[in-house]
């Protein structure tokens, strides 16, 4: 290990033990945010370290500053020369990411539960990758007993979901004075939501006011379908314990064209265009790690704006959007390791034709 690795993996190791302290520690007064902050760099530079250690770069050429978080997560989950992350690992990165995003940046109601569940996977991904590149385990540096500790770790997620939405629920029958605290709850819900599906946008007052409304007659898993797939994982016991969030694979569902003679109907549920169709180009190359031009070649190489699982042009008002849904990021997550770029590139013609869409 190299040294700026080995520095940065000494830090990274610091914050992750600083976030457990203030995880256990008896009193309130900022530990939410201190949690969330400190597991959220831990990750960041463990990550840059891992990159490093496989001779990987964590600056572009000529750039002042780092990779960004979510670089460093789509770099180790798709970059070939150091590959390394599972995609439901990738999945807690951005989830403990979001959450730490809407705890610095605005306010979050995380309950006792969500932040147990949150600090545990954390150091039970932090100590997988540990073992995975650096050939180590996290008992190799920290006392046992700097691990988390919680008297209610909760044992499944939709249950932990379903208790808070009734909390939530409970907050708007007690009026107007508690609707702030319902909107921060809901907001913690909306950030896990949105990683999930790979949308890192912090939900406006709006949004969380128009889901509230949802919530008196519509199911949550329709309302947060990212945050439905989720499930925890445990093994082992006491100190030893690990905790891995997972993602259900569901009832196998394909999409049947108008006037398919042998689709047959099992269900039907609108939801907002808006909210599936949530990327434009430029978001959607962020998530895929290409330039918005790059990115824009391989979806006309994948045809994907010819797949309405993918693509739909949106009017709002006399504008019209071109939005991709998070399958299109996904297919081209996929497709991206087995892809000739130049071949790609010329075919696609934006050599000669810049024009982004």
């Amino acid at each position: 290990m190299n040294r700026e690795a080995k520095n940065l993996f000494s830090r990274a190791v610091d914050s992750l033990v600083l976030s457990v302290e203030h995880f256990n520690r008896p009193h309130d007064r900022g530990r939410v945010e201190a949690v969330l902050i400190l597991l959220d760099h831990s990750l960041e530079l463990l990550l840059k370290a891992a990159i490093l250690h496989r001779g990987g770069r964590i600056r572009k050429r000529r750039a002042t500053t780092t990779l960004g978080f979510e670089a460093c997560v789509n770099a180790c989950l798709l970059e070939p020369r150091f590959k390394f992350l599972k995609p439901e690992e990738a999945d807690t990165l951005r989830i403990s990411n979001s959450l730490r995003d809407g705890a610095q940046h605005h306010f979050i109601i995380v309950s006792e539960e969500q932040l147990y569940l949150t600090i545990q996977s954390g150091v039970t991904l932090f100590d997988d990758i540990l073992s995975r590149v650096f050939g180590k385990k996290l008992a190799d540096f920290v006392p046992q007993r700097v691990l988390p500790i919680s008297t209610m770790p909760p044992q499944d997620f939709p249950s932990l979901m379903e208790r808070e939405i009734a909390e939530i629920k409970g907050l708007l029958v007690a009026g107007s004075r508690r609707k702030s605290e319902a909107r921060g709850r809901l907001r913690t819900i909306a950030l896990i939501d949105g990683a999930m599906r790979q949308d890192p946008r912090h939900p406006t007052d709006k949004e969380l006011h128009e889901k509230l409304a949802q919530l008196a007659s519509a199911d949550w898993m329709s309302i947060f379908p990212g945050a439905a797939s989720l499930r925890i994982s445990a093994d082992g016991t006491g100190h030893a314990i690990s905790l891995r969030l997972t993602k259900s694979d569901g009832i196998p569902v394909r999409l049947a064209k108008e006037g398919e003679p042998t689709a047959t109907v099992v269900a039907i549920r609108k939801v907002d265009t808006l909210s599936f169709y949530s990327y434009r180009l430029k978001s959607l190359a962020g998530a895929v790690a290409l330039s918005p031009s790059r990115a824009l070649s391989v979806i006309r190489f994948l045809k994907l704006q010819e797949d309405e699982e993918c693509f739909k042009q949106l009017q709002i008002g006399k504008s019209i959007f071109k939005c991709y849904s998070p399958t299109a990021v996904a297919r081209i997550k996929e497709a991206l390791p087995g892809l000739d770029m130049a071949k790609v590139w010329e075919q696609a013609g934006l050599a000669r034709h810049k024009k982004a869409v």
